[in-house]
């Protein structure tokens, strides 16, 4: 259901919008959304296997796939790892789940953090791929406060395919991301 919402207000709202303002001459040259890589990185799962457990869960019942875990390439001996220790979970969406997703995320879960003001616009890579950095997991309404162990941060990073910049903020922006003003 959310997912042919977000899918259909893409195709009637965001794509005639982004075709007057950027000129384009074929509805193929508008940027379209290709994944989204959900991450969270867990400096104490090599000692903590019980956080590398929760970690896995609510990454799993907020995005709706089981994450990967990630593992150190190389050992540093200043933070007592070793090569191939669990450093953090990723999880990759694409197609229903990062459409659904997407309007959990913009619709429900960034109203609800405290004071929220809107998001930074600045956090673009040059090549209209947007990564957001959110605090504390509880703003996902699938996740009880009951149910966490600790509060942990996340990294959302929405890839398009927009060429700069600036048509990825105007794809987001034609999506209803709350961008700071």
């Amino acid at each position: 259901m959310a997912k042919q919402r977000f899918l259909e207000s893409y195709q009637t709202q965001a794509v005639p919008k982004l075709i007057e303002q950027f000129k384009y001459t074929n509805s193929h040259q508008v940027p379209k959304f290709n994944k989204v890589v959900v991450n969270r990185g867990l400096g104490e799962a090599s000692q903590n296997a019980k956080a590398l457990e929760s970690s896995i869960t609510e990454i799993s019942v907020i995005t709706g796939q089981k994450p990967v875990v990630t593992r150190a390439r190389k050992a540093i001996a200043g933070f007592k790892l070793r090569e191939g220790m669990p450093v953090g979970v990723m999880v990759t969406l694409r197609r229903e789940r990062m459409y659904a997703f997407l309007d959990r995320l913009i619709n429900f879960s960034l109203p609800r953090i405290r004071d929220f003001r809107g998001i930074s616009a600045k956090s673009f890579d040059g090549r209209g791929n947007y990564t957001l950095g959110v605090r504390e997991q509880l703003i996902f309404p699938e996740i009880s406060y009951d149910s966490i162990d600790q509060i942990r941060g996340m990294d959302i990073s929405i890839i398009t395919t927009a060429n700069t910049d600036e048509e990825g903020r105007a794809l987001l922006a034609a999506m209803g991301m709350p961008f700071r003003k």
